[in-house]
């Protein structure tokens, strides 16, 4: 595994952080591993009504078994010692000017999410979007830092479908179906469910997204 910085190589940071996921809709390469690793997300899924219930990463081609290996190799390369290093390697290397977190799955805990700050704050060129549903984590790191990286946004998901933006923090998400949504509505669903032009879940002027319940 890389160890160091002037061993490193595109190739060999991949390995180590088990590669990058490419989802269709996105504008950007993504970092995910297996909804089944959920804490918050976990219990929710047992919650109806909830937007875990019906999870779309836990159905469809994130079943495939080309997917659950590749989240597995990536949950586990979460607690190597350089992981950020590599991952802010490939971010640099790349060029990325957008990326997203989790398209599946989410935060495992503190060491995480310090772990996610570090990489933004090692790829000042790269904006960073990163969804979740660990209120309480964000509530600990925001008591403790004060804020997050100026590149890297974290919006909260509301846990039930239909129900209004998490309150007390500044960014946040939400899943309409039946009743009118919250804030600005992604667009996916009108664009052949790809984000196109938008890139409100990156946008800090953008209080709260809507996605359409799929």
């Amino acid at each position: 595994m890389t160890t160091s910085t002037s061993s490193r190589t595109l190739k060999s940071a991949l390995a180590y952080v088990g590669g990058l996921g490419s989802p269709s809709k996105m504008p950007c390469y993504s970092y995910g591993i297996s909804a089944s690793r959920c804490n918050t997300g976990g219990k929710l899924q047992k919650v109806e009504g909830s937007v875990c219930a019906d999870c779309y990463a836990c159905k469809g081609m994130y079943q495939f078994s080309v997917v659950k290996e590749a989240h597995e190799r990536r949950y586990e390369s979460l607690f190597l010692p350089h992981w950020a290093e590599n991952m802010a390697f490939i971010i640099n290397r790349k060029k990325m000017t957008y990326f997203r977190w989790h398209d599946s799955g989410d935060i495992q805990g503190m060491q995480h999410l310090l772990n996610i700050v570090k990489v933004a704050d090692e790829t000042p060129n790269c904006q960073h979007w990163l969804p979740t549903k660990e209120l309480s984590l964000i509530n600990r790191y925001l008591d403790t830092f004060g804020e997050f990286p100026a590149n890297l946004l974290v919006r909260v998901s509301a846990p039930i479908i239909d129900a209004k933006p998490v309150g007390g923090v500044t960014h946040t998400s939400t899943v309409h179906r039946n009743d009118s949504p919250f804030g600005q509505v992604c667009p996916a669903p009108t664009q052949g469910g790809k984000c196109e032009s938008c890139r409100a879940c990156w946008d800090k002027g953008v209080p709260n997204v809507s996605y359409h319940h799929h």
